[in-house]
């Protein structure tokens, strides 16, 4: 009887054993499951939240950009002028427009002819103002004219005989005299062209340019020589710019954020410790004032085709509105009133007003597009510049 005890028990505890044993990997593989789905769902809000701020920027898909690139010279000025370090526009009427496009010469030719591919401007696009930008270069030793002398350069836009019925193969854009020994940029204004390039993308045969003495008689282009082709460096080669209106409504970040709620919180780094010294109970009794809110896109992925800014500032409104609204809250009208109703309890249900901006700021972005050109664009509402109870 002892040993059928004995033997009982063993079986019970190995049997035990092996439940307890089997039972771990289950356990195991439920929590595998659910940091596997918690991972998931963390990476479908991440890549919505990119998405949606991809909306903000006009974009359904970041730019695939190829090695490092490097934006002209140009573009780096102009983005300088109108955009402190920040991004944040220095005054909104520098730019014409909202968009700034920049095309370099597809036919890399010797020769003074230009083609520029236009396949990424929106037919939508308004061209306010179209120009050619050409690096003249110094003339050769051998050039007999003096230094007081101009010459006459023409930029003339190459016609499709076949579709228009007229013998003239070249209609002129532009002209002017240009001083035979100088040497540097010079810009002609082609927006008639580029127009009608956008009509009919078919008509887009290119630009000839001819130089002339002031007598009329061609120049030998040896003589008077523009960069242009695979002999002379990026920086100088020919240029298309483009100074264009989207058409579209420019709607900010925080616009976006209140029509659809998102967390955007792992896009966002505080500039300072004081974003984070206070905790929740603090930030409630605050009175209602302007926060760090940093948004780094080198955090977000988009540095590889991002020039200008690497993050912006975007701040964002805490705190409180407690009764009574002093001036430096910035109340409006309406929330002094809401302030007061809410105070002596007329009607219920009545919340203190909100802290919330109450003056925004655009900012500019610099960046690569999908054909690799470089675009400045203006983007309203961007930036909190100020908070107030509303």
């Amino acid at each position: 009887v002892d040993l059928k005890d004995k033997m009982l028990v063993f079986v019970f505890s190995f049997a035990t054993l092996v439940c307890t044993v089997a039972a771990r990997p289950s356990l195991n593989y439920l929590e595998n499951q659910n940091h596997f789905a918690a991972e998931n769902e963390s990476e479908e809000v991440r890549s919505e939240a990119i998405k949606r701020l991809l909306e903000v920027f006009g974009m359904e898909d970041p730019p695939a950009i190829h090695g490092h690139k490097q934006a002209p010279q140009y573009m780096l000025d102009l983005y300088n002028t109108v955009a402190d370090v920040d991004g944040v526009t220095k005054d909104p009427y520098l730019l014409e427009g909202n968009t700034v496009r920049s095309f370099f010469d597809k036919l890399r030719s010797e020769q003074v002819e230009f083609r520029f591919n236009l396949s990424t401007v929106a037919r939508t696009e308004k061209i306010l103002t179209a120009e050619l930008h050409l690096f003249k270069l110094r003339p050769q030793a051998t050039l007999t004219f003096n230094r007081h002398h101009f010459c006459q350069v023409s930029v003339y836009q190459l016609l499709d005989t076949t579709k228009t019925n007229n013998t003239q193969e070249r209609k002129l854009l532009s002209s002017r005299l240009i001083p035979v020994h100088s040497t540097g940029w010079e810009v002609f204004t082609i927006t008639q062209a580029v127009r009608s390039w956008m009509v009919d993308e078919g008509s887009n045969l290119g630009l000839h340019v001819v130089v002339r003495t002031l007598g009329g008689s061609p120049m030998d282009m040896k003589l008077i020589r523009f960069a242009s082709g695979r002999n002379h460096h990026q920086s100088k080669q020919p240029m298309l710019v483009l100074f264009t209106d989207d058409g579209r409504p420019l709607i900010g970040l925080l616009s976006v954020i209140k029509n659809r709620p998102l967390d955007f919180s792992f896009l966002i780094i505080p500039l300072t410790a004081r974003s984070l010294d206070y905790s929740e109970e603090e930030g409630a009794s605050m009175p209602c004032q302007r926060l760090p809110l940093y948004v780094d896109f080198e955090e977000i992925g988009w540095s590889g085709w991002i020039v200008s800014p690497r993050g912006y500032n975007a701040y964002h409104c805490k705190g409180s509105c407690p009764f009574p609204l002093g001036q430096n809250m910035r109340p409006t009208n309406h929330a002094t009133v809401q302030s007061i109703i809410n105070a002596l309890k007329l009607i219920k249900g009545i919340e203190t007003p909100c802290c919330v901006p109450d003056k925004l700021f655009s900012i500019n972005l610099l960046y690569f597009d999908d054909d690799e050109n470089v675009v400045l664009k203006q983007y309203n509402d961007m930036v909190a510049g100020s908070c107030g109870c509303h």
